[in-house]
């Protein structure tokens, strides 16, 4: 029997597998540093969301720790080359919530095109502004969706279904297969100007930290808006107000922020721009796959078997 460490909420289904597996499921939720730092001591597997870093620091007082598992897709919060100096598995759930993410990002884009959050904060308000909202259809725009792994396939797939016309941008993407989604592949400064809304679908990396930022913007469309539900960081969020402020850019629809939680950006000043609180895999269907995606991996770690979603296996 091992101890599995659980610091923040996964579905109940997946924390029933990990006890069938035989194991001693450790559930401690809302720890800060020190806390985890005690905690870990003595746990073979700890699970984790978006909310927990697992740091070098981290993954050395764990000194019995076998798997790290990732409740969703993104790494950014996990050390994974300290990991793996340590002989630590890392495993994510990669399947978890492309659907919700895909279908976040048509419902901002959506309320971007039809000014959906001002017009109902004036509507609660008291003030009957029709006029004021008017808005733009999304049938024969240009969407450019920037990254076209899984989510940005969903995206393509639904956008399609709008008669909307694809360009994308993802240099590690063949153009028979980006043709075979209904997109054509061009590069990323041919994206921004040629598009009326762009869609973000990226990893966080080194590479793509404030992957947009002033001079990129600066050749936007005018009017163009902009979509992220991917992470925060790839969009610097200061060249973004300033770029919808004093154009070029229409506006822009932002879920994801480079820290995380946030209630102060200059975004927030901005009527064109629409924010949620990083809903992307806010749904009841992506917490389930995700709770059983990644304690199925967990169990197949600690039993020295294969883990399929293992990003660090030799």
């Amino acid at each position: 029997m091992a101890r599995v460490l659980v610091t923040e909420k996964i579905a109940d289904k997946g924390l029933d597998l990990l006890r069938e597996a035989g194991h001693d499921v450790d559930v401690q939720l809302g720890l800060d540093e020190a806390g985890l730092i005690s905690a870990i001591a003595g746990a073979h597997a700890i699970i984790i969301r978006s909310a927990t870093t697992v740091t070098a620091e981290l993954l050395a007082a764990g000194t019995d720790l076998k798997i790290v598992g990732r409740a969703g897709i993104g790494l950014d919060n996990v050390d994974v080359d300290a990991a793996t100096t340590h002989n630590v598995l890392v495993a994510n759930a990669p399947f978890s919530n492309a659907v919700t993410a895909a279908e976040h990002t048509l419902a901002m884009m959506l309320a971007q095109a039809r000014n959906i959050a001002p017009a109902h904060a004036a509507l609660i308000d008291g003030r009957w502004e029709r006029s004021n909202w008017n808005g733009v259809e999304l049938a024969e725009k240009t969407l450019g969706i920037i990254g076209l792994g899984r989510i940005g396939a969903l995206v393509a797939a639904r956008a399609a279904a709008f008669d909307m016309n694809l360009i994308a941008y993802d240099p590690y993407v063949e153009p028979r297969h980006a043709s075979e989604l209904g997109c054509e592949l061009v590069d990323l400064e041919t994206l921004i100007s040629s598009s009326d809304f762009v869609t973000l679908h990226l990893a966080r990396t080194p590479e793509t930290m404030n992957l947009i930022d002033a001079s990129l913007l600066a050749k936007a469309k005018p009017g163009m808006r902009i979509v992220n539900v991917a992470r925060g960081g790839i969009i610097n969020e200061a060249d973004l107000a300033e770029a919808i402020a004093h154009g070029p850019v229409g506006g822009a629809a932002i879920d994801v922020f480079a820290q995380e939680p946030t209630t102060e950006s200059p975004l927030f000043l901005l009527p064109e721009v629409t924010v949620t609180p990083h809903l992307g895999a806010s749904t009841t269907e992506a917490q389930l796959k995700a709770g059983v995606q990644v304690a199925e991996q967990v169990v197949l770690g600690l039993a020295g078997e294969n883990v399929p979603f293992a990003v660090n296996a030799n």
